[in-house]
C-alpha cells in the first residue's frame, strides 16, 4: 500500500494480486454516515481523512486463505486478531476517537488531570512547586503586605505541617467540629447585613459591620484555596482567612501596619502557621520608631499572653455569635482586654 496526498485530500492506492481481481478501488469520498459514524461502528474504524476502497467494511475483514510462509521457525500460525489493516496503514481502536477531533491521548490526560482536582479550583503542585511558590509569594509579601493574593499562596504553600494539627483541634472539640461538620462561609452573600447593622452596639455583629465599613474591606477579598492537597485542610486554612476579620474585631486593632503586625503576633502563637509567623517577624521593619516602642512596650505582651491563654479561635461558630457581646466573647475565649493606646 502507498499513501500519497493531493489537493487536500488523501487517497489510498493498493498492488491487487491475481486472485482478488475482483476487487477493485475507485475513488469516491465517504458518505455522511461515514464521516461521522457511531461509536463503536465498524465505519469508525477507517479515518474520514482517506478514500476507501468501494467494497464493505466487512469484506475487508473478512477472513483469507493464505499461503503458508516458510521461515526459520516453519509454518506461521495465525495469530489473534488485531487492529484491522488496509495494507500498509493499521488503525487501532484508538482510530474512532481520533476521528471525532479529540486524540486519546488528550482524553486520558484530561481525566487524569480530573482526577487529580480534590475540590473546585484545586490546582495539584509537587514539592518543588509548592517550594517556588512559597519563595515567590513571601518575597512579593514582604515588599507588599497588602498583596492578600501572596499571602494567601504563601500560607498555603508553607502550612502543610500545620493544618493536620489545626483540624485536629477542631476534630476534638465540639463546636469546631460541628463547623467542620457544616462548613459555613463568611461571605456577603451568607450574612444578613442588615440585620448585623441593626443589632445594638458592643455585640459581635454590630462591631463586625463597623469593622468592615470603617477600614473599607470586605469578606468576598478572601481567595479560596487552590494549593492545599487534602480538602478538609483547604477548609480549615478558608475558615482561618475568613475569621481574620473577627480577629480585628475582637482584639480592637485597625487593619494600618501597626494593627496588622499585633493581630499576626496573636494568629502566630494561635495556629503556628508559618505565614503568620514571618508576618510578625518582618512586618515591624516597616513601622516608626514611636510605634516601635508601642509595639514592644505595650502591644507585643499583651498580644503574646492572649494568644497563649485563649481557646483556639477555629473552634468558635461566629455565626451564631452575632448577638453576643464582644466583651463576654473575649472573657469566653481567653483573650485579655486591649491596653488604652492609640493603635
Amino acid at each position: 500500500m502507498y499513501l500519497s496526498r493531493g489537493s487536500g485530500q488523501a487517497r489510498v492506492g493498493r498492488l491487487l494480486p491475481p486472485f482478488l481481481g475482483a476487487w477493485h478501488l475507485r475513488e469516491r469520498p465517504l458518505s455522511p454516515q461515514a464521516t461521522h459514524p457511531s461509536p463503536g461502528s465498524r465505519q469508525g474504524l477507517c479515518s474520514p481523512h482517506f478514500w476507501v476502497p468501494s467494497t464493505s467494511v466487512s469484506a475487508l475483514s473478512a477472513p483469507r486463505r493464505r499461503t503458508p510462509r516458510l521461515g526459520a521457525s516453519g509454518p506461521r500460525s495465525p495469530g489473534p486478531p488485531g487492529p484491522i489493516s488496509t495494507g500498509g496503514v493499521r488503525l487501532s481502536h484508538a482510530a474512532p476517537r481520533a476521528a471525532a477531533g479529540r486524540p486519546a491521548e488528550d482524553g486520558c490526560a484530561e481525566e487524569q488531570e480530573g482526577c487529580c482536582r480534590l475540590y473546585p479550583g484545586h490546582i495539584p503542585t509537587s514539592p518543588l512547586q509548592k517550594a517556588l511558590l512559597a519563595a515567590g509569594s513571601a518575597l512579593t509579601a514582604l515588599y507588599d503586605p497588602y498583596r492578600h493574593d501572596m499571602v494567601a499562596v504563601l500560607g498555603e504553600t508553607t502550612g502543610c505541617l500545620v493544618l493536620p494539627s489545626l483540624r485536629d483541634k477542631m476534630k476534638h472539640d465540639p463546636e469546631g467540629y460541628r463547623i467542620l461538620q457544616e462548613r459555613p462561609r463568611i461571605r456577603l452573600s451568607t450574612l444578613d447585613v442588615n440585620r448585623l447593622r441593626g443589632l445594638p452596639d458592643g455585640t459581635l455583629g454590630r462591631e463586625y459591620i463597623r469593622f468592615l465599613e470603617d477600614n473599607k474591606v470586605s469578606p468576598d477579598t478572601r481567595m479560596p484555596a487552590k494549593f492545599v492537597d487534602d480538602e478538609e485542610l483547604a477548609y480549615v486554612i478558608q475558615r482561618y482567612r475568613e475569621v481574620h476579620d473577627l480577629m480585628h474585631t475582637l482584639l480592637g486593632m485597625p487593619t494600618n501596619m501597626l494593627g496588622e503586625v499585633v493581630v499576626k503576633w496573636f494568629e502566630a502563637i494561635q495556629t503556628g502557621l508559618p505565614m503568620c509567623v514571618l508576618g510578625a517577624a518582618f512586618g515591624p521593619v516597616r513601622l516608626s520608631a514611636r510605634k516601635l516602642r508601642v509595639l514592644a512596650t505595650e502591644l507585643l505582651p499583651w498580644a503574646i499572653q492572649s494568644g497563649r491563654n485563649a481557646n483556639c479561635i477555629l473552634n468558635i461558630y461566629y455565626e451564631r455569635r452575632w448577638e453576643q457581646t464582644v466583651e463576654s466573647l473575649r472573657e469566653e475565649i481567653g483573650i485579655f482586654p486591649p491596653p488604652a493606646v492609640r493603635v
